[in-house]
């Protein structure tokens, strides 16, 4: 029998009494959420492509139980392993990365996901929360040593990163990342002139990917002019949650999910939409903006650099991912293939997530604290 007394000595006792509950069981009830809806969307995918009804499922309930060891391993770390961890799997993804460029599968003109014995993984999805933490550190660092070169190894990790995203091609994760890694070097400290100089190398960029690459301008296209384009995944998706109304129409009884292709990874809001309704959709979206609003209010509090940096980041790329696909599902920005995290199916995405969750739990574990940081002093350097 486990011991969980708060005078237990065991490796499950310390941690259960030094991380955030709160945070914790937010993200097992978004887990939840996550089976219900594997449950109710992709036994109609499965029925589109002639395999078995349950193939999903099973799948989805197989990424289950990794993820939850995986939360319980990272967040059972302390500051020096969990950036030890983030080194290496940012460059053991990154390398993995690499190979999707050379022997990566062609999916919608892209070459971001790589096979592995019948498992198609994705492996860009676990350098952003690396990538996260290592900014953080680098920041940090030159926080303490001022001769150490920390903003300019920050930007040589953010470039290699970025650079294999641009020829994958994937924009959007492109915009994402360089934006969470952008909000740590504001928060770090940046001269108006630099801020403006960045956000101008942003409308650039985004100006330039519009011009060259053909499929984001049919994606901004399709959005400012309804008559441009393909729109039959997001009318459905719309139609699915003007039929669920307030209530829903009940697990299960959805019907416009079996016209959606993506209905259980990028639309999969819109079966939540419809067959539990309005209420619980807002009290979904409730529980993300919990975790994210929860979670940098208890890391401004925290007197060490590392541990505000890198939480904040991860804080707003759950949440940022989170609201990128919210949003895509409601048209209210374009369509972009990014996952609802725990919810959507997908094994990469949900592992990313998990050890981003496990992140920030690890940092945000109960630990002696003197005063709280004093960001208006960190801002005005």
């Amino acid at each position: 029998m486990i011991n969980i007394s708060r005078d237990s000595n065991s490796i499950f006792g310390r941690w259960w009494w030094t991380i955030d509950r709160v945070i914790l069981l937010a993200f097992l009830v978004l887990t939840a959420f996550g089976i219900l809806l594997a449950m109710a969307a992709t036994p109609m995918v499965a029925d589109r492509m002639g395999i078995e009804k349950f193939y999903f499922l099973k799948r989805h309930l197989l990424y289950v139980v990794p993820s939850l060891v995986v939360v319980f391993y990272v967040s059972a770390l302390d500051d020096s392993h969990i950036k030890k961890f983030s080194l290496f799997l940012f460059f053991i993804s990154l390398f993995f990365t690499f190979l999707t460029l050379v022997f990566g599968l062609e999916i919608k003109g892209a070459h971001r996901w790589i096979s592995f014995g019948g498992f198609s993984i994705q492996p860009s999805e676990f350098v952003r929360p690396a990538l996260v933490v290592i900014t953080a550190w680098m920041l940090s660092e030159q926080q303490k040593h001022q001769e150490f070169r920390g903003n300019f190894l920050a930007i040589l990790f953010l470039l290699a990163f970025v650079s294999l995203l641009v020829l994958q091609p994937d924009i959007g994760m492109v915009a994402v990342t360089t934006l969470i890694w952008f909000g740590q070097l504001f928060l770090n400290g940046l001269s108006i002139i630099l801020v403006i100089f960045i956000m101008g190398v942003g409308i650039c960029g985004f100006v330039l990917a519009y011009l060259f690459l053909p499929h984001v301008a049919a994606r901004v296209d399709r959005f400012l002019d309804p008559a441009v384009g393909d729109h039959y995944q997001i009318n459905r998706s719309l139609e699915a949650f003007a039929n669920g109304g307030l209530f829903g129409v009940g697990p299960g009884e959805g019907i416009i999910k079996k016209h959606i292709p993506d209905v259980h990874a990028d639309f999969v809001f819109a079966v939540l939409g419809e067959e539990f309704g309005f209420f619980v959709c807002v009290l979904v979206i409730i529980i993300i903006a919990f975790i994210v609003v929860y979670g940098m209010l208890k890391s401004l509090k925290r007197n060490n650099l590392f541990s505000l940096f890198a939480s904040v980041g991860l804080l707003a790329q759950f949440g940022l991912q989170s609201f990128i696909n919210i949003a895509s599902t409601l048209h209210i920005i374009p369509t972009k293939g990014m996952t609802l995290p725990f919810m959507s199916y997908g094994g990469s995405s949900m592992i990313a997530s998990s050890i981003t969750i496990g992140m920030i739990l690890a940092l945000g574990k109960s630990r002696v604290e003197t005063s709280p940081i004093n960001l208006i002093r960190i801002l005005k350097k």
